[in-house]
């Protein structure tokens, strides 16, 4: 493995919900994006967009980051509904198929596996809970990946939660303006962190947290 090399995936919602921070979202992943490419190191990044029309758009293909284009208002048109399940689990098994094509000296040595949305599930027809929490659990486990979770919906939070996700690699924001920056911003600091070694694992910390609804102010 490449010890300077981390994979980004990012599962992005381009739902209708998700019309109304539109700009924001855009704004946000461009600035995300900036930010890997000015930190050191070496990163590919996998980007899908996903709706209950297409449930899994491959935007980007473990393409070196510097070469990952900004998004625009051309492609990133928010409609349909939120096959959440489905994005998760062909995003899994699209990244471990492309992993297992690396030679091993070519492989990165981190994974990130972030999905952003606005909202919970509610048109998946080919993955269930069950497959999803054994698949998270498998891969978190096994292979060390690293599973981020930003959300603008508390509920939905509670179900990443539930599929074996990691409460400090989660984080809640406000539906806005300001809280889907703060959001990109936390997870911009955060990745770089994470891809310069200064922690083993992905986490937000206290500085990350805005929102009153966040799950690490839950109680347990």
């Amino acid at each position: 493995m490449k010890q300077d090399y981390t994979h980004i995936t990012v599962i992005l919602d381009r739902t209708g919900s998700m019309e109304s921070i539109r700009d924001d979202t855009i704004g946000g992943f461009n600035a995300f994006l900036k930010s890997q490419k000015d930190a050191p190191g070496t990163a590919t990044m996998t980007l899908v967009q996903f709706d209950s029309q297409d449930p899994y758009e491959i935007i980007h293909r473990f393409k070196t980051i510097d070469q990952v284009p900004e998004l625009t208002r051309a492609t990133f048109v928010p409609r349909a509904s939120t096959p959440l399940l489905d994005a998760l689990g062909r995003g899994i098994n699209d990244l471990e198929e492309s992993i297992s094509k690396l030679a091993k000296d070519d492989s990165p040595s981190r994974i990130l596996f972030v999905v952003v949305t606005d909202g919970q599930e509610n048109a998946s027809k080919e993955f269930r809970k069950n497959q999803i929490e054994k698949m998270i659990k498998e891969k978190t486990e096994k292979n060390d990946w690293q599973f981020v979770f930003l959300s603008a919906d508390i509920a939905a939070i509670g179900d990443a939660k539930a599929l074996g996700m990691r409460s400090d690699a989660m984080l809640h924001f406000q539906k806005s303006s300001s809280g889907s920056a703060n959001a990109w911003a936390s997870l911009a600091k955060q990745t770089s962190n994470y891809r310069a070694a200064a922690k083993p694992t992905f986490s937000f910390d206290e500085q990350d947290r805005k929102h009153p609804d966040d799950p690490k102010k839950q109680k347990s």
